[in-house]
């Protein structure tokens, strides 16, 4: 079956936000020799999707604004999608309204990231209960109790961090006269 790519019409059938095309030129163009290595584009197109499964699942309640409609496939296209703080007038690096008609760069470039780290394997693992002490024969282990149990991807949070509400956003600011 061919990948269906959200174009930014807001699809109800779109499975990756980024083509193979777009992301074998990303790839190539970053040197990352295990995705042209990879034997068929229908073996790419699988790990675009999962890669794009894995998005929607982690980041759908992080992305600021609105999906533009509510039978859309995939997060993007947003509405109302303020990349600064426009209530303050703060300008910085992204000081506008994103277009509910995109998909943004970003969010293409960290699909084809995820996609070329699904290459090793579910980017979702099941979680069981973590392991305190291990102790075979004269070999332990023990695990910190407050590392993450599941795979954190920073390098993806950091491509994708200027598209999510930051948890100041909801805090109250008291001013005192």
């Amino acid at each position: 079956m061919t990948l269906i790519i959200e174009d930014g019409s807001a699809l109800a059938d779109s499975e990756s936000y980024i083509s193979v095309a777009d992301a074998n030129i990303y790839h190539e163009n970053r040197g990352n020799t295990a995705w042209t290595g990879i034997a068929t584009d229908l073996i790419r197109e699988q790990l675009l999707r999962k890669a794009t499964d894995y998005m929607v699942a982690t980041y759908r309640q992080r992305w600021r604004g609105y999906r533009k409609t509510a039978t859309q496939a995939l997060d993007f296209p947003r509405s109302f999608c303020y990349l600064e703080p426009f209530v303050y007038g703060a300008v910085g690096a992204y000081p506008y309204l994103l277009s509910d008609t995109v998909v943004p760069n970003e969010v293409k470039n960290a699909c084809a990231e995820l996609a070329l780290k699904a290459i090793d394997g579910d980017l979702m693992v099941d979680l069981t209960q973590a392991v305190i002490r291990e102790k075979v024969d004269v070999i332990e282990v023990e695990y910190d109790k407050f590392s993450p149990a599941q795979k954190r991807y920073t390098q993806i949070d950091a491509m994708l961090s200027v598209f999510f509400v930051s948890a100041s956003r909801y805090e109250t600011k008291v001013i005192r006269s």
